[in-house]
């Protein structure tokens, strides 16, 4: 697919895809460009922002030498090395996307939309995306990618009080987990932010929040060794 058959370059000037990937991953050593079916994981979220902009609006942020080598191995420029203070267990994901709104910003580019696209999302699709940022308005803080919970807090969540007992979450007289009101889990693959907003706040605190659900392969997050070996089993199964 052709950056231009995909969104308008009116909002593709305005938009820019962010891929953060730190060095230093425990869950998954050097998971970040690490090979799944045969290619690095980062080049699939890479993938997914060249199917919907040009390389101009996309930016991978890292501090580590061997994914900026084998980011730039793929032909996309690095614009920066993000500083190490950004980069530890303890850094938040706002600092990180305030980091490279700014650097641009001094650039003179003053993008209106973020999509941050984590790499640990490899089955995540360029149309899922597209359809996320098509339920994108300037009135909302975020549209999120979530998948729909089997574990439910009128249902099968449960929280201990000051004597130790369980009681569940939320107070409902339901039998059947069917019966409960719907709850989603974000799911780590799209978000869709409103820069004037992320300037205001973390995220975290946005209360203009629209959901972009996804099933639960595409949603699959690589966080253990387990999620790798699920993701091996998928992407063999579907060659």
């Amino acid at each position: 697919m052709k950056p231009n058959q995909q969104l308008s370059e009116e909002v593709r000037s305005e938009t820019l895809f962010l891929i953060p990937a730190r060095g230093g991953s425990k869950g998954i050593p050097g998971k970040n460009i690490k090979p799944l079916a045969g290619k690095p994981l980062i080049y699939y979220a890479i993938d997914v922002a060249r199917e919907l902009s040009t390389d101009e609006h996309i930016c991978v942020s890292t501090d580590d030498e061997g994914i900026k080598s084998a980011v730039e191995d793929y032909n996309m420029h690095v614009p920066f090395m993000r500083p190490t203070a950004l980069a530890t267990d303890q850094s938040g994901t706002y600092e990180v996307l305030l980091h490279a709104i700014n650097f641009y910003k001094e650039q003179g580019k003053n993008y209106k939309i973020l999509v941050l696209l984590q790499p640990t999302s490899p089955f995540r699709t360029s149309q899922q995306v597209k359809e996320a940022l098509s339920m994108f308005s300037f009135d909302l803080d975020m549209v999120v990618s979530v998948t729909e919970s089997k574990n439910n807090p009128y249902y099968n969540l449960f929280e201990e009080d000051q004597n130790g007992f369980l009681h569940k979450s939320k107070e409902g007289a339901y039998t059947r987990r069917q019966d409960c009101p719907s709850v989603y889990a974000y799911n780590g693959a799209i978000y869709v932010i409103n820069v004037s907003s992320l300037v205001q706040m973390p995220l975290h605190q946005f209360t203009k929040i629209k959901k972009y659900e996804m099933d639960e392969r595409t949603s699959i997050d690589l966080d253990t060794l387990n999620d790798w070996k699920l993701a091996e089993i998928l992407t063999d199964s579907y060659k």
